[in-house]
């Protein structure tokens, strides 16, 4: 992890949530595939992250304690809920973290809808080389 990113998330973390500033960054990710699901928490612990897994959009729905995370990964074609009504009912709560859609089909019309619904970035799966990492990092350092 290199100074710039830990200053920068040291600021955003504080500056949103008054967290202690050493904490893990936390993240919830919301995937309906067991293995996308495994594979990410994994991914993004080794990284350092603390992760919150949900992979039933009905677990997600009953959960007492949804706030306080500082980023959110939501997979985009999930039964029950597609990721915009995920991250619809989220904001609905009052979770303000920043929002990745994660999506095996990118297209430009599915980009372009989920910007203009709050997600932060598009990233096409499979997620490889670290990219999904470096994603949630720059935008819990961003300036919001």
């Amino acid at each position: 992890m290199n100074l710039a990113y830990e200053e920068g998330l040291a600021w955003g973390r504080a500056s949103r949530t008054g967290a202690h500033v050493n904490a893990k960054p936390s993240i919830l990710i919301v995937d309906d595939d067991p293995a996308v699901l495994g594979s990410l928490s994994f991914m993004l612990e080794a990284e350092g992250f603390d992760v919150c897994a949900i992979g039933d959009v009905c677990e997600l729905l009953s959960c007492d304690s949804i706030c306080g995370h500082d980023c959110l990964v939501v997979d985009y074609c999930m039964p029950v809920m597609n990721g915009f009504d995920v991250l619809r009912w989220l904001r609905e709560r009052k979770v303000d973290a920043p929002a990745l859609m994660i999506t095996a089909s990118p297209e430009a019309k599915l980009r372009a809808r989920a910007l203009e619904a709050g997600f932060a970035r598009v990233i096409e799966k499979p997620l490889l080389d670290g990219a999904l990492g470096d994603d949630i990092k720059a935008v819990i350092s961003a300036p919001r």
